[in-house]
């Protein structure tokens, strides 16, 4: 079920929106919507670049793995 949001912007941000959704053929509510989804997605998952970082860490793979065998044997307290 859908529900209603008010949101309140300024006028120079409502017509940059505004711009983009008609640039974009969707209705303003449809451009906001899919723009959030689209932020929350790359901001839920690390880029290549951070990846890479990760990965070449080996303090920091050590420590991942030692986590994942206390989280395996319920070891510690998880918060």
């Amino acid at each position: 079920m859908s529900k209603t949001v008010t949101l309140r912007l300024e006028d120079d941000m409502y017509e940059k929106i505004k711009k983009h959704a008609l640039e974009d053929n969707r209705a303003i509510s449809n451009y906001i919507e899919t723009a959030t989804l689209r932020y929350m997605e790359n901001a839920d998952y690390v880029d290549e670049f951070e990846m890479t970082e990760i990965l070449n860490s080996k303090e920091l793979i050590k420590s991942l793995k030692e986590g994942s065998e206390d989280a395996r044997n319920r070891k510690g307290r998880f918060v």
